[in-house]
């Protein structure tokens, strides 16, 4: 495992995101990520997790696929993904492990937020 600050991770995430092929980072509208320790404990709850250390990233909101034509119509609040820093630290060895994780799980929570399931993002490749 690897220690790393708050402030160099979000950076490190930042950096990331910034990496991402256009094409995806163009479209991606009204999303806001956040960098947290661990899962709140009532999301380890409502996802039947064995325990907070299990879970990398999060995506909440309505998928790009569900948003009908009302989306929008009102002011709506932005879509959410959660990476959790000490989960992917601990499973990293080097500031270049951080960032290929990073990566994956942000390319991960955002095929998400393009509307794909679980196997349609692991059929991708992430």
């Amino acid at each position: 495992m690897i220690d790393m600050s708050h402030e160099r991770f979000e950076e490190m995430v930042e950096q990331t995101f910034h990496r991402l092929p256009d094409r995806f980072r163009d479209a991606v509208e009204n999303l806001a990520i956040f960098t947290e320790d661990y899962p709140a404990d009532d999301i380890v709850r409502s996802m039947h997790l064995p325990s907070k250390y299990h879970l990398l990233g999060l995506y909440q909101g309505i998928p790009l696929t569900k948003r009908g034509t009302w989306y929008g119509m009102t002011p709506a609040i932005p879509d959410k993904i959660f990476l959790y820093r000490k989960n992917i630290l601990a499973q990293c060895r080097s500031d270049g492990d951080v960032d290929d994780r990073i990566y994956e799980v942000l390319v991960h929570e955002i095929g998400h937020y393009f509307g794909m399931n679980e196997d349609e993002i692991r059929a991708a490749g992430y």
